[in-house]
C-alpha cells in the first residue's frame, strides 16, 4: 500500500548535474540509452508507475533545450526547476517549487538511476509515516578494504550493517524542506537528502532494493545498460495456453449462475460454492496456464469458508496470480455444453461479465454454446459441462538473465 487516496505525493528527479565523467560529450542525463535519453527513461519509470504523482526535474540553467528535446512525447510534467552550484542547492529549489501544491509526501530521485522499480518506488512511499523519511538501499555484500599510500590495504572493513544508499529518498515534504533550509542557513553540505535528514534528526528507514537501481557514472556503466536494456527488450514473449473442463448437476432451483450471471430456470447447478461451471472452467484454464495448481488445490470444497461463494471470487484469484507474475490476458475461450438453459439469448451479459471480472477487454472473451445431440447426462438434462482454454502472455526470456547483475564480469 502506499497510502490514502487524498495522500498528494511529489516527485523531484534531480537532473541539473554535468555528469561529464560518463563521457558521450553531454551530460549524461541527456545520453541516449536504448534509443531514449536516460532523463526520459527514468521520469517514464514514475509515469507508468500507476502511482497519482506530480513530477518535476531539477535542470541546469544551461540545459533548457536539451530536457525539452528529452522529455518531448512524454506526458505532461511540471515547470522544470533550476538547479543551483551544487546538488544540496538544486534539491531545496525543487523543494521551494513544490510549495504551492503542499504535497504530504516526496521522494527525491536522481536523474541517473533508469532502472528503478515500481515496487520500490511504492515500498518508498508506504515506509514513510509522520517524520520518519525512507530510502531504497542495497545491502553490502562485497568484503571492503580501507585503502592506503602506494595502493596498499590499510583494512578490512567489517560490512555487517552496511548498506549503499540509493534514491528514491522519500520524506514528509514540510520536514525535508525544513531540514534543507535549517542546513543552507547554517552551511551545513552533505551528499544526499537522507543525510541532511539525519543531520535534523528525523529517523530514516531503509527499504531493501536492489542492483538493477544502479546509477549511471562511468562509460562501462552505459555499456553495461545498453546490454541490459537489449537483453529486456528483445526478449520473446512467453505464451502459454492452460485448459479447464467442469460439470456440475443440476438440483431444484429457479436460477443457473453462469459466467457471473443469473439465468432463470427451473432448476439451479449444485455445488458447494455457487457452481458457476463457466467460471469454475476458466479458473481453471488460467492456474493451468500458469502450471499453478488447480481450483480444488486453491479452494478445497472441504473448507467451510467457500460454502456458497460467488465464483468470481475464484477467477479474480488466478488472475491475480497470472498479474503477480508480470503477465496478462490473451484470450479466453469458454464453451458451455448443455440442452437447457439456452445460452445464446445471454451470450454477450456473460461476455460482459467474465470481461468485466478479468478486468480485459470485451474482444479477448468468447462464449460458445454447443449440445451432445441427446447424448450423456448433458444430453439428458442432468445438468451442465464446460470447457475453457486460457491464452496467457508472461514476460519474456532470451535464455539470459535480464538482471544488471548478469552482466558482471
Amino acid at each position: 500500500m502506499t497510502g490514502s487516496a487524498n495522500e498528494r505525493i511529489a516527485i523531484l528527479i534531480v537532473a541539473a548535474g554535468r555528469g561529464h565523467r560518463a563521457g558521450g560529450g553531454l551530460p549524461k542525463q541527456y545520453r541516449k540509452l536504448g534509443g531514449q535519453t536516460v532523463l526520459a527513461r527514468t521520469v517514464s519509470r514514475f509515469q507508468s508507475s500507476g502511482l497519482d504523482l506530480s513530477i518535476r526535474c531539477a535542470i541546469h540553467p544551461d540545459d533548457a533545450a536539451l530536457y525539452r528535446q528529452a522529455v518531448a512525447g512524454l506526458p505532461p510534467l511540471g515547470e522544470p526547476v533550476l538547479g543551483g552550484a551544487t546538488r544540496q542547492h538544486s534539491v531545496l529549489n525543487g523543494l521551494r517549487a513544490f510549495s504551492p501544491e503542499r504535497p504530504n509526501k516526496i521522494l527525491i530521485h536522481d536523474a541517473a538511476r533508469p532502472f528503478v522499480s515500481t515496487a520500490v518506488i511504492e515500498a518508498v512511499i508506504g515506509a514513510i509515516a509522520g517524520r520518519t523519511g525512507a530510502i531504497a538501499a542495497s545491502p553490502v555484500v562485497d568484503t571492503l578494504k580501507r585503502g592506503a599510500a602506494g595502493g596498499l590495504i590499510a583494512q578490512t572493513v567489517d560490512r555487517d550493517g552496511l548498506w549503499a544508499a540509493q534514491t528514491p529518498q522519500g520524506f514528509a515534504y514540510d520536514a525535508i524542506l525544513a531540514a534543507h533550509e535549517r542546513a543552507m542557513d547554517e552551511a551545513v553540505e552533505v551528499t544526499d537528502d537522507a543525510a541532511i535528514a539525519e543531520w535534523a534528526g528525523l529517523p530514516m528507514v531503509l527499504v531493501e532494493s536492489g542492483r538493477d537501481n544502479v546509477k549511471l557514472t562511468s562509460e562501462r556503466d552505459f555499456a553495461e545498460a545498453e546490454d541490459l536494456i537489449m537483453r529486456r527488450e528483445t526478449a520473446l514473449p512467453d505464451i502459454r495456453t492452460g485448459h479447464g473442463y467442469d460439470v456440475h448437476a443440476f438440483e431444484p432451483g429457479s436460477a443457473v449462475i453462469l459466467g457471473g450471471i443469473a439465468i432463470p430456470h427451473d432448476k439451479k447447478l449444485k455445488g458447494h460454492s455457487d457452481a458457476d461451471v463457466a467460471l469454475h472452467t476458466i479458473t481453471d484454464a488460467l492456474y493451468g496456464a500458469l502450471g499453478d495448481g488447480d481450483i480444488g488445490q486453491h479452494f478445497p470444497p472441504s473448507d467451510p469458508q467457500w460454502k456458497g461463494v460467488a465464483s468470481d471470487v475464484f477467477l479474480k484469484h488466478a488472475v491475480r496470480r497470472l498479474s503477480e507474475r508480470g503477465g496478462h490476458v490473451g484470450n479466453i475461450d469458454v464453451t458451455i455444453i448443455c440442452e437447457e438453459p439456452k445460452i445464446g439469448p445471454h451470450r454477450e451479459r456473460m461476455r460482459a461479465s467474465i470481461a468485466e471480472i478479468m478486468d480485459v477487454a470485451l474482444d479477448r472473451i468468447s462464449v460458445k454454446a454447443t449440445t451432445t445431440e441427446r447424448l450423456g447426462f448433458t444430453g439428458r438434462s442432468e445438468g451442465i459441462a464446460a470447457t475453457a482454454t486460457a491464452t496467457i502472455v508472461l514476460p519474456g526470456s532470451n535464455g539470459a538473465d535480464a538482471s544488471w547483475e548478469s552482466t558482471d564480469t
